[in-house]
């Protein structure tokens, strides 16, 4: 099976359930390589119990192609445009950045009708 090496930023109400989900999905080839969160959340303490590295946008942007989809549950527009852009700077064509519409597609996928936290409202990409 193929793996997808993701890394998930903002690890609010949104990231911390959307990242406890991902990891019951291993054996489907989601492999969690990083998240990127500045405050001490519940999202942040799962990772790092976890072993999941907290890294800044610049370390996540390094990692270039090392992560296939990279989730902005941020809720911000200036954190998603930021990640656009650095990862442009990089030259980083692989990685993708998949925002709340994509994560509630796939939440819809791995649960049974339990709703993903809404708090950010609709950002667009």
């Amino acid at each position: 099976m193929q793996k997808q090496a993701i890394a998930i930023v903002g690890l609010g109400r949104v990231g911390s359930v959307f990242l406890e989900k991902l990891m019951g999905q291993s054996s489907k080839g989601v492999e969690i390589v990083a998240v990127a969160e500045k405050g001490e959340t519940a999202g942040a303490s799962f990772a790092k119990a976890n072993g999941i590295e907290n890294l800044s946008i610049d370390q996540l942007v390094a990692k270039g192609g090392d992560i296939d989809i990279l989730f902005d549950l941020t809720g911000s527009a200036a954190v998603r445009q930021e990640l656009r852009e650095r990862l442009m700077g990089s030259g980083n064509r692989h990685t993708v950045i998949a925002t709340e519409s994509v994560a509630l597609l796939i939440w819809a996928l791995i649960t049974d009708g339990e709703d993903l936290p809404d708090v950010h409202g609709k950002t667009g990409y």
